[in-house]
């Protein structure tokens, strides 16, 4: 599934070409993918002029300038298609400026697109009790500190808690963890605060690493320009199980699930 770097990468490809033009067409070639399209999407999209592109969380934002903003989220092998030379059967919503037409791709249709107002996007259902962003200035050892006091469960889980973290995924939690020498099994309210001082700047950097590397090509991903993301070559144990690990010569990289998903560490130097 696209991570945060994966959607951060899809935004800015789309911005380039985007921001600040007027949509002149749009259409939806299905009722719905993982849930139906609004049913005044191309109404309001057609001849609306794009005043902007985010991103908060997975989730990626087309700002319009009759105070719309577009929601789109990339499901499980979903990805935008700029100026594609031919259609696509899974080509599912399109819209079109005079330069440029830009297909929303996504072959298992666990991916959706929502239109509400502008003002509305805090209070929005899908990001009104999401945390701070892990790339933002509210992510400090101080607030983790506060926010993991007395919890239990796993410090991997709590970090994919989209109410502590907003947009963290299980690649980059496994990396995150690895590079900040923590064992994802600790319980998260007994983290120290050194391990937390390592463990957020070792968030941040991992998520810059792989935007600047185009994200990671894991299955279906790919970049709005049709090209691969390679932070997958950097990964020092995410699917690397009984390989050696990067920091530990004497250590190799196990994997264990928790919660139902798989996580990848090295027992010998994560602790």
């Amino acid at each position: 599934m696209p991570e945060l770097p994966e959607v951060e990468t899809t935004v800015r490809g789309l911005a380039r070409f985007l921001d600040g033009e007027t949509i002149v067409r749009a259409r939806v070639n299905r009722p719905d993918m993982r849930k139906p399209f609004p049913p005044d999407l191309v109404q309001m999209l057609t001849g609306a002029r794009v005043t902007g592109l985010g991103r908060r969380a997975k989730y990626g934002l087309i700002h319009t300038d009759r105070a719309q903003t577009l929601i789109f989220h990339l499901g499980m092998s979903g990805r935008w298609r700029i100026d594609p030379e031919e259609d696509d059967k899974h080509d599912h919503f399109v819209i079109e400026t005079e330069g440029h037409r830009f297909a929303l791709c996504d072959p298992r249709r666990f991916g959706w697109v929502d239109l509400v107002r502008s003002e509305q996007l805090d209070t929005w259902p899908g990001l009104a009790s999401m945390g701070p962003e892990p790339l933002g200035d509210e992510l400090t050892p101080t607030y983790l500190k506060l926010a993991l006091a007395g919890r239990k469960q796993a410090i991997k889980l709590m970090l994919l808690d989209q109410s502590v973290v907003a947009g963290l995924g299980n690649i980059y939690v496994c990396e995150a963890l690895w590079r900040a020498g923590i064992d994802p099994r600790k319980s998260a309210g007994k983290v120290s605060r050194p391990a937390l001082e390592r463990l957020v700047p070792a968030i941040k950097e991992v998520l810059a690493q792989s935007i600047e590397d185009g994200g990671s090509s894991l299955r279906d991903y790919a970049r709005p320009d049709g090209e691969l993301g390679y932070f997958a070559t950097r990964f020092d144990v995410y699917g690397r199980e009984g390989e050696a690990c990067h920091r530990d010569d004497d250590g190799a990289i196990r994997r264990i699930v928790q919660s139902g998903r798989s996580t990848w560490f090295c027992p010998r130097c994560q602790k």
